[in-house]
């Protein structure tokens, strides 16, 4: 994959002002569930719990709202990741599709910036498939392999097809260029590399990148865990989230943590210890993260921590470990951040990480569901596919 040939970009997309409108609700809530947790308040039954965590994550889809017109990839993609296949958009035409077949079909959305790669062979017959990173934006992809943790997390084969510039390519070419392009992250911030790389090859896999030198994913592993999680994005919960998914799928695999896998498990291990050690009274996760006691009395700003927070521990933990009552008590606290947030507009980033969250504890301790939106529930099983046909949209 060495030698990458000159290439212009065929679309440019010229923006003059770009709406970054919150996630506000699309409609009123008829709902007048507000069950949350008060301060000191004890742990809620299993029942109760299910109940709560169902509602919050079935009102959340149906009733946020977010459209091609208002919304870009940043916002857009962050609902996928909840709900993966079965978040909606609105297009320009009104029409409710599923945001993830629709963007990799081509559907014009801004921040949504692909480009073909590097050969990757030597005939010249096939190309890698890259994103562009635009740090800062909130409107397109603002961390290396952001897309692509979203588009693994959304379960796409290897096969899948991704149309870009009228051209098909496939995950397997979006995975390839991501393992040319590892020596190119400046940050060496490869958190969300981890968790698309992991999901489509073995986590003893190694290879030869752009830079002529060989690279694994324990290497990855090893830079992930020498940084400062107090420096990093989001209190560092995103590495711990890249390390925590590679780490599970490295034990599945029956391999034993050794090298900078048994760093890895180390520092995640005092991560949870210390999510739990500057727990607030009232269930919340501190504001600060795993460092050190924090709290706010905004609503936006705890939602975001706790829910940053809440994904990792899902992902860290066993389900045992899961079913604690602090852990419990953290959950129903952020089912009830979102009761009482249902009529304010939320950042995107904190309202999806947290559903995420929510889905992910909702799968590990009472099983997996598939929440489709109101919308389409009643002409669609739980079997089947969402609407993905993409209208012809001007790329302006």
């Amino acid at each position: 994959m060495k030698g990458q040939p000159t290439y212009s970009l065929i679309l440019a997309v010229a923006v003059a002002s770009l709406l970054l409108t919150g996630c506000r609700p699309a409609i009123k809530s008829n709902s007048n569930n507000t069950t949350g947790l008060t301060t000191n308040a004890a742990a809620p039954s299993d029942e109760e719990l299910q109940i709560l965590l169902d509602d919050t994550l079935q009102w959340t889809l149906d009733h946020r709202e977010l459209t091609i017109r208002d919304h870009a990839a940043w916002q857009i993609l962050h609902g996928a990741l909840a709900y993966q296949r079965d978040f909606l958009v609105v297009t320009e035409g009104g029409q409710k599709v599923s945001a993830v077949d629709y963007v990799i079909n081509e559907g014009f959305m801004r921040g949504w910036t692909m480009q073909p790669g590097v050969w990757l062979d030597k005939a010249q017959t096939r190309r890698g498939l890259k994103a562009i990173l635009e740090p800062g934006s909130k409107a397109g992809q603002g961390h290396a392999d952001q897309w692509f943790a979203v588009l693994a997390q959304s379960h796409l084969s290897p096969d899948q097809v991704l149309k870009v510039h009228g051209r098909d390519f496939t995950m397997a070419d979006y995975v390839a260029q991501v393992q040319n392009d590892l020596p190119y992250n400046v940050d060496q911030e490869y958190s969300w590399t981890l968790i698309g790389l992991t999901t489509y090859l073995p986590t003893d896999a190694t290879w030869e990148a752009g830079d002529g030198q060989q690279w694994s994913v324990e290497k990855l592993v090893q830079i992930e865990a020498e940084h400062e999680l107090s420096e990093s994005a989001c209190g560092g919960t995103h590495r711990l989230i890249g390390m925590s998914m590679a780490l599970n799928r490295h034990l599945a695999a029956g391999h034993e943590l050794t090298g900078s896998w048994k760093t890895a498990d180390e520092i995640i291990a005092q991560a949870i210890l210390d999510a739990r050690k500057y727990q607030n009274d009232d269930g919340s996760f501190s504001t600060n993260y795993v460092q050190r006691t924090g709290r706010s009395a905004d609503l936006a700003t705890n939602l975001g921590a706790t829910g940053h927070v809440l994904e990792f521990l899902t992902l860290a933990m066993t389900d045992e470990e899961l079913k604690q009552p602090w852990v419990k008590r953290s959950v129903a606290h952020l089912s009830g951040l979102f009761q009482k947030t249902k009529k304010l507009p939320l950042e995107c980033g904190a309202l999806y990480h947290a559903a995420h969250g929510l889905a992910l504890y909702r799968s590990r301790v009472y099983g997996e569901h598939r929440f489709i939106h109101e919308s389409i529930a009643e002409s669609i099983s739980a079997d089947e596919p969402l609407p993905t046909d993409v209208p012809d949209l001007p790329n302006e």
